[in-house]
């Protein structure tokens, strides 16, 4: 078998394998009772705070969706908002099978049935997820200020060094301008694809520093993640143990579960152990702690699958008659 397909397979299998590893290890760690009271504590939450988180979960796609519109409106691309939403949505379908697929996806889609190329389409989802990355350290930021010394705890059972982390960041930056400068000099057949490519890429990325409505860009980004965070706070109210739970603590879970999401695909399995991991930190009990995380994250996952799935059949038929290649 070709290594290039070895590589292809592994990239696909080795998340689902992963998820299925931390999702044997949530159930054979605990204990009979243990598991009995995670399933128990599951079954009877509060179904109010579950379907509000729900509706939360559809606010921030609708959000996204409609910030989405604002990064393609400089390149001349007025997209019809259920056009950006069902892309979107199919792309988190997507990921949920084979991970990283949902970016790619998600501007094929917009690319196949509005006037704009993929490279473009592509790179104003690049560059939101620049914007998502800042206001995500933001976050952190906040949470180092208010919540140092557990933080500092998790980074060191984790072992996670910071100051590695940034230095490999600004290695990939560096190696990525070299990349650039190469591209830009040669003439090269192949390399002039390439570029190609890279050129319709980075004017999509540039849609954010000119576009016109950058302060609706910015609410609605605001929105995002503030739905985001609100998700994890109401869901607290469908588990007893952690009603009278503070902020604090339920930033640092929603940071670690964040990171987490990108380690299986759609963070099955190792999600809840995270968040769990977190709150047990803050003197929540392991069974509550991981019934909290399976519940949001069973709650959300299922909801991307039917919007995803809705999404995927109606975005053909939405438009039938308007289908650019």
């Amino acid at each position: 078998m070709p290594k290039l397909k070895l590589k292809k397979i592994a990239k696909i299998s080795l998340p689902i394998i992963l998820g299925a590893f931390f999702v044997g290890f949530s159930i054979f760690s605990s204990t009979e009772e243990e598991r009995y009271q995670i399933w128990h504590t599951i079954t009877n939450a509060n179904p109010f705070w579950v379907s509000v988180s729900v509706v939360l979960g559809i606010l921030s796609h609708w959000a996204r969706a409609l910030r989405w519109k604002y990064a393609l409106q400089p390149l001349g691309c007025k997209p019809k908002t259920l056009n950006s939403f069902f892309a979107i949505m199919f792309g988190y379908l997507s990921n949920l099978g084979v991970p990283r697929s949902g970016e790619i996806l998600r501007g094929a889609s917009l690319a196949s049935y509005e006037n704009i190329n993929f490279e473009k389409s592509f790179g104003t989802i690049v560059s939101e997820r620049i914007v998502d990355l800042i206001v995500l350290i933001l976050i952190i930021g906040i949470a180092l200020i208010n919540q140092s010394q557990e933080l500092l705890a998790l980074f060191e059972i984790f072992q996670i060094n910071p100051l590695l982390s940034l230095f490999i960041m600004l290695s990939l930056v560096f190696l990525f301008f070299i990349f650039l400068k190469i591209l830009s000099s040669s003439q090269h057949a192949f390399i002039l694809k390439i570029r190609s490519f890279f050129e319709g890429l980075w004017q999509g990325m540039q849609s954010i520093i000119h576009m016109k409505n950058k302060f609706a860009f910015g609410l609605y980004t605001l929105a995002i993640w503030g739905l985001y965070i609100a998700i994890f706070f109401v869901i607290k109210y469908s588990v007893p143990e952690m009603q009278d739970l503070g902020f604090g603590p339920l930033l640092v879970a929603f940071i670690v579960g964040t990171f987490s999401m990108s380690l299986t695909s759609g963070g099955v399995g190792i999600f809840p152990i995270a968040v769990g991991a977190v709150l047990y930190m803050y003197g929540i009990s392991k069974v509550s702690g991981e019934a909290f995380g399976w519940i949001l994250w069973s709650s959300q996952t299922a909801l991307t699958l039917i919007l995803g799935i809705i999404s995927a059949i109606l975005l053909p038929i939405y438009n039938k008659n308007q289908i650019f290649k």
